[in-house]
């Protein structure tokens, strides 16, 4: 399995949760996770960690658009360093995820040709239409929206639709309580459905066997679980 989504350090006021990269790897050991895609606000600590573990976790940068150029050439320097794609964080960094501020950081992922991962679910500002609406005005980007709309019905089938509707649009499983809409999401959008675990936030365990007990079959689960992760990462 591949994790398209993780993260390490600690995350503190409400979050309260926060795990090292050496109990990442022992939890993926344990759940039976190949690889993991990691972030963090510390983008030199993601580094470290993938030193480390070279063959375990594959790491993206974490950004805010709104420090401008900063932010872009904080892209160019860590995938520069062997980072493979973009986070950004709408909620977190108080901006909507269709700002014409996020445009230069996507024009950085279309240059150097790596994915893009949106949180999403969260309004007003990482609602699902508007990483629509950012996905189409940059159509050469692999945008992922993580979450597919997180733990709100109407944000789910709004993520669903973007995927439907637009072929740079991935979606990733994590925290989204609705084992049926898996299912709904691959007929939509066959290669860009991942799973994810949003670990220390969710446990493996838990995203593991929502998308088990989705419906697919086995040639679809192993899709969702590992084959469009590692087609999106060139793994």
């Amino acid at each position: 399995m591949i994790d398209a989504h993780a993260h390490i350090g600690y995350y503190g006021s409400f979050f309260n949760v926060g795990i090292e990269a050496d109990e990442l790897v022992g939890l993926m050991t344990e759940s039976g996770i190949e690889k993991t895609v990691i972030c963090a606000l510390d983008n030199d600590m993601v580094r470290t960690a993938h030193r480390l573990y070279p063959d375990r976790l594959i790491p993206i940068v974490w950004v805010n658009p709104m420090d401008g150029s900063e932010a872009v050439e904080q892209v160019r320097r860590y995938v520069d360093d062997g980072f493979f794609g973009i986070k950004i964080h709408p909620l977190m960094h108080s901006f909507a995820a269709d700002d014409r501020a996020v445009d230069p950081v996507a024009e950085a992922a279309a240059k150097l040709g790596v994915p893009l991962f949106v949180h999403s679910g969260h309004p007003p500002f990482s609602l699902p239409w508007s990483i629509a609406r950012l996905a189409r005005r940059h159509p050469q980007v692999s945008t992922v929206m993580v979450h597919m709309g997180h733990g709100h019905a109407v944000y789910i089938q709004a993520a669903i639709e973007a995927a439907s509707e637009l072929s740079n649009v991935y979606l990733e499983t994590s925290g989204m309580p609705m084992h049926t809409k898996i299912r709904e999401a691959y007929r939509m959008a066959p290669r860009r459905v991942m799973f994810g675990t949003d670990v220390p936030f969710h446990h493996p365990s838990v995203e593991i066997q929502r998308v088990r007990v989705s419906g697919l079959s086995q040639a679809q689960l192993s899709d969702v679980f590992e084959g469009n992760a590692a087609r999106l990462l060139g793994l």
